[in-house]
Parts: C-alpha cells; structure tokens; sequence
C-alpha cells in the first residue's frame, strides 16, 4: 500500500481537483492522509465532504497553524503505507502516477525515487514547460540544490524507516530526501512526466533572499557546518540553483 501525505492550508480552490487526480489513479491501494492546518476557508468542510465517499481518505485538522512541515510530519507518523508519497494540495498527478512509479521502483530495486513533472498555472491551464528529472540522484548532487519536486517524490519505507524532520520551518522537504538519499545510497529519476505543478505567484520559492537564509541555516545549523564551509556551500548552491539546474527545464 502507498501512504500519500497532504497538507493543506486555505486551499479550497484546489483540493477537490488534487484528490481527484489520487482517485482517479490505475493503482488503487492507497490511503490519502490530508492534514488540515488550520485553514480559514471552507478547506476542511470541502474534505470532509469527500471522505463520506471514500474512506481511503483520512483528515485531520490542526486547530492552531504549525506548517506545511508539522503536519507532514503527523501524517508520516500514522501512515500504514509500504511506500510514502507526497501531493501538496494544489498540486496534480497523472492517472498513472503510483502504478508507473511503482513497478519502476521495483524493476530497477531502489528506496527512493522521483520523476520528471510539468508546469501549470493558477488555474491548471499549461505552461508548456518540462522539468526533467536527473536518472540517477547522488547525496552529494542534492546537498548542492535540491532536485527531487517534492510532489512526485516516493520511498520504501520497509527499507528506510519513516523520514520525520524535527525542528526546522523551511526547506525541511530538501532535508527529507537529502537523509533518505544517504540511507539509500541514490535516488532514481524517472523520465516519466507524472505530475502537474501548480506555479502560484504567492508561492514562487519565496523571495531569493529567504532562500538564501533558509539554505544558510540548513548547511550551519542542520547539518552542523562550520561558518566558513557554510558560505562556500550557499556559493555552491547559488551557481547549481541559477545556471545548472535551469538546464533540467524543457519547452514543451
């Protein structure tokens, strides 16, 4: 079975359309974990709703906003799947998003594995853009940027454990897949595209000042680098994340 985890805040303009596309899926031995973190719109009632229908589906609902990072953590906590998943709440999976990626997994016998995805707007309408998956994902590749969208991301949990981040607010998805990478040796990319990624203006990778800081506090206080060795690491990021990361992205 494959546990996908959701969090979800004031997204009642997407969350229907994003478990449409987990129940429309060819592979069918899912649960669905959708946390609500304290959403002020009619988030919760619209899930709710749907959980009547299908009890694949579970919800559960922070009373106070802990982040996107705390309620991932508690659906990872109780989920019973094999594999775990993750689908952001205006995010989108092709129908055989589970069934391809998992018999991928299997084929080639590896813990982690991620896809290629593509680029859509507010309101779901093409961008005719690509990013294209690396095929095989290194521990020292992803400590320079992070190149596994979170959203098309899966591992073996019988494997690798469960991976639960503590203490960090941001960029705790790098961190995720950055430990699991270590404990698996390598990632595989997919050259599949098995998702839509919903470009929302308000949520473009923050501002690049507060990616900066966040990835400085990743290398300093994380994973515990030295002053010096965690500027070289943000130069090091700021050249992969600018001019060699772009050349995973393809027109369509």
């Amino acid at each position: 079975m494959v546990s996908i985890i959701t969090p979800c805040y004031n997204s009642e303009k997407y969350i229907e359309t994003t478990i449409n596309s987990v129940l429309n899926q060819t592979y069918q031995n899912w649960e669905m974990i959708i946390v609500d973190d304290a959403s002020q719109d009619d988030t919760y009632n619209i899930v709710s709703r749907i959980t009547e229908i299908d009890t694949r589906i579970k919800l559960f609902r922070h009373h106070m906003n802990l982040g996107a990072g705390a309620a991932r953590n508690f659906a990872v906590d109780i989920s019973r799947g094999d594999y775990i998943a993750f689908l952001d709440s205006d995010d989108i999976w092709k129908h055989n998003k589970l069934s391809t990626q998992i018999n991928y997994m299997k084929m080639t016998n590896s813990s982690v594995c991620f896809s290629s995805y593509e680029l859509v707007d507010d309101n779901g309408n093409p961008l005719n853009k690509l990013i294209e998956a690396l095929p095989d994902l290194t521990y020292d590749k992803q400590l320079k940027c992070n190149y596994i969208g979170n959203l098309t991301g899966m591992y073996d949990v019988r494997r690798l454990g469960k991976a639960i981040i503590h203490g960090i607010e941001k960029r705790q998805d790098w961190i995720m897949w950055l430990n699991l990478i270590e404990k698996a040796g390598h990632a595989k990319g997919m050259k599949d595209s098995l998702a839509y990624y919903r470009v929302r203006k308000e949520g473009i990778s923050y501002n690049k000042f507060s990616l900066i800081s966040y990835n400085y506090r990743v290398y300093r206080f994380f994973l515990g680098y030295g002053f010096l060795k965690s500027l070289r690491y943000i130069l090091i990021f700021l050249v992969e994340y600018f001019f060699i990361k772009p050349r995973q992205i393809r027109n369509l």
